[in-house]
Formats: structure tokens, sequence, C-alpha cells
């Protein structure tokens, strides 16, 4: 039973070569034979290339018509060569057919350009037999410019294995008409036909192998910067929460320790009033632990909780004096009424201005640079610009990591806040931003 097993086991194993070998006549019966008058009209030019782009309106809309327009202009070429090249005169009506029967491969390129390489093959025999006594065999002139055109057009339309099945198939067929049809004629261009048409489909394939090359860089690169700018985003969100974390929890704190000893301030305080300082402290208590068990997914295994207070607009100066030792010249501008902001918009506003200066240090090494700190009602605006680089300059911009004008952004956002970012009008950058704060009415105080 087991040299039963051993011997039904062996049977069903195929050897590599016979695996090889079954998948190359699959492809072949795939590429070649399945439906191969299948309608696959030639597609238009795309019209948005460099040299094309350039064009006028109507040279670029005629354009797209460009690959049509050859095809049939080596179609009319295997005609006149179909016509004039055998042993009939050029007015006879089989010298006419044989023009035709030549033609006809190629212009079946356009919708059909499968079954335009077995019209090829099939249109040479014929031609061979109705160009009389030429001396060419086994492709006729209009024949050789026929079958070689039509094996480009479809090359071009397909991949390379299916390049190299025609060229097999085009061997094959000549090596069949030259041992057995072609001793009556004196020359044959079978080498010709081989040699020419195999550098041709290796020029193509190689093209096709190049183009999808291109296009798979490209799409990685586009899935790269798409990966990237998330990741950023996730890691300025990531900070932003930190710290919109540790200002939340500070205020919660203070409330739940200012509930807790409010009742103590009070000498003979009623019961209504303790029960409610205690709901308070409660309720505040069970915030923060919520808040924490929430936000604090956001913090990585090694990030410590700053020792000092989260920066404000009135450390603002503090941070000019660092860059103007770091080399930029910057001014500060406050108009408004100053007041107070909520902690959140305040950081914000710090980081905002901090990154924009270190952006300005970063890009425009030498440029001075304006901060404008605006208190309106309803909100607070904030415009950083900086001017070009001056252009004797030894000091060379330095590239960043693209994460500051995202960090910006998502921390606007965050707040339901405007942003603006580019190019200033007299050369540097401008970065505007608006951050709305709620009005507190003194009726609701």
């Amino acid at each position: 039973m087991t040299e039963t097993t051993h011997q039904q086991h062996g049977d069903g194993t195929r050897s590599p070569e016979y695996r090889l070998a079954q998948n190359a006549l699959r492809g072949l019966r795939q590429d070649l034979f399945h439906d191969p008058f299948a309608y696959r009209p030639l597609p238009s030019r795309h019209t948005d290339g460099p040299f094309v782009r350039r064009l006028p309106a109507r040279a670029r809309a005629a354009a797209r018509h460009l690959p049509h327009a050859v095809v049939g202009a080596v179609a009319l070429i295997a005609l006149a060569a179909g016509a004039l090249g055998g042993g009939l005169p050029g007015g006879d009506v089989l010298a006419l057919l044989t023009g035709l029967l030549c033609a006809a491969p190629v212009v079946a390129t356009l919708v059909r350009p499968i079954g335009a390489f077995w019209m090829s093959l099939a249109v040479t025999p014929v031609v061979s037999i109705l160009g009389g006594d030429g001396w060419d065999w086994p492709w006729m002139p209009g024949a050789f410019v026929c079958h070689l055109a039509v094996l480009v057009f479809v090359a071009l339309r397909t991949r390379p294995r299916t390049a190299a099945w025609m060229w097999v198939l085009t061997f094959a067929y000549a090596f069949l008409a030259d041992v057995f049809f072609g001793g009556s004629y004196y020359y044959t261009n079978s080498a010709p036909m081989l040699v020419t048409s195999a550098f041709a489909l290796l020029v193509v394939s190689v093209w096709h192998i190049r183009r999808a090359a291109e296009q798979e860089v490209t799409a990685q690169q586009t899935v790269t910067a798409h990966e990237r700018s998330k990741r950023t985003a996730l890691e300025e969100r990531t900070t932003i929460a930190r710290e919109l974390h540790d200002v939340v929890a500070h205020h919660m704190s203070v409330v739940a320790i200012q509930a807790e000893a409010a009742p103590y301030r009070v000498e003979n305080p009623p019961p209504e009033l303790e029960r409610a300082f205690v709901t308070i402290r409660e309720n505040a208590v069970a915030a923060l632990t919520e808040l924490r068990r929430i936000l604090g997914v956001v913090r990585a295994e090694d990030y410590e909780a700053p020792d000092a207070p989260q920066p404000t607009l009135a450390d603002l100066d503090a941070l000019l004096v660092n860059v103007r030792d770091a080399g930029l010249s910057v001014e500060k501008v406050m108009t408004g009424a100053v007041r107070e902001l909520p902690q959140g918009v305040e950081l914000s506003a710090y980081r905002i201005v901090q990154e924009a200066l270190s952006n300005s240090l970063r890009h425009a090494p030498g440029a001075s640079a304006r901060v404008e700190i605006g208190y309106v009602l309803g909100g607070l605006g904030v415009r950083v610009v900086n001017g070009p680089a001056p252009a004797p300059n030894l000091i060379k911009p330095s590239p960043g990591a693209g994460h500051g004008i995202t960090g910006m952004r998502e921390r606007v956002t965050m707040l339901g806040g405007e942003m603006t970012a580019g190019p200033a009008d007299g050369g540097g950058y401008e970065v505007a931003v608006f951050l709305p704060v709620a009005t507190v009415n003194e009726g609701d105080a």
C-alpha cells in the first residue's frame, strides 16, 4: 500500500521543465489564441505632455489623433510597397489587390491588434503567390513592410511576452517557408526580417519595462508621500493632545482642590452647599480620570510631563530674545486691548509664532521678521512675515522635515480657526492665523 501511494505521488509530480513548458503554452494561448479578434480600439493620445502642452489649442486637439495618423501613414506605405514591389505592373488589378492586402493588417491594428497579427501571417503567402516572379521570399516588399509594422504596433499595444510569442511564430513561419517552399526562389529575406523585427521588438519591450518601472516608482512615491503626510499629522496631533492634556488636567485639578477646600472657608456652611461642593469635586475628579484615560494613550512610553508650566503669549518676549541671539532680526507689534485668553489659545499662538520664526531661521537665514499679535473682538490674530534672505549670504538655507506648516494647521483646525501660509508680496514668507475666542457677556459671568 505504501509503494502504491508513492508511485501515485511520483506520477503526479511534474518536473520543473514540464511546468515551465506548460506555463509557456498557457501564456501563448492567453496572448494570441484567446479571443484574438476582440475589439480593442486604439485610444487617443494624452495631451498633457511637456511638448504637446505648449501647442495651440487646435494643434493640441489634433495631436490626440497622432497615433491613428501614424498607423494610417504606414498603411499607405505598405499599400504602395505591395502594389509596386511585386512582379506585376503597378496599374494591374492584382497589383492593387496585393497593396490592399498589405495595408489591411496595418489598419486592423487600430481596432483588433492580435487579429491583425494573424491577418499579416495569412496575407504573407497570398501576397507571395500574387506577386508572380518576385525575387524576395517569403516576404514580398509589401508583406515585409506590413508584417514588420504590425509586429511593432501590436507590441506597443500589448506586453513584452506577447511580442516574444509573435517573434517566435514569425521565426516558425520563416523556417517552414524556407525549408518546404523556398527552393525555387533565388533569395530569402527571412534573416533580415527576423533580425530587424527582433531589434524593433527589443526596443519596444525595453520601453514597456521602463514605462512600467516609472509608473511603479511614481505610485510608490505617491503612497510614501501620503503616508508621510498622515504620519506627520498624527505626530503633530499627538503633541497637541499632550499639551492640551496638561492644560486641561491642570485646570481640572485646581477645580477639584478648590471644591474640596471651599466648605472650610465658610463658617457653618449649609448642608446643601457642602453637598454641592462634594458633587463638584467628584465630577472634577471623574472628568480628570476619564481625561487621563483617553488622552493618556497618546503619550509615548518615554514621555515626561514638563516641570515648567506651558508657555503663553506673556513668554513671547523671551522667545524673541532667543531668536535674535540666533541671528534673526525680529520686531513685535501688539494691537488691541491685551487680555487673558484661554490657555489653549495662548499656547497654540505661542507655538505658531515659535514654529514660524524657526522656519524663517531655517529657510531665510539673515532675513528680518515681523510678529504681529492682534487682540480683536471674538479672537486673536497672529501674523508672522519674514523678508527674503540677503543675496550674498554665507549661511545656506537648511531644509526641514516638513512638519512645521502641518503642525500649525493642526493646531488652528483643532481650535476652529483659519490659517493662510504662502510667499509674501515682496519676497519671503507669511503666516497669518486667526484663533476664535468665545466672548462671555457680563450677564452670563
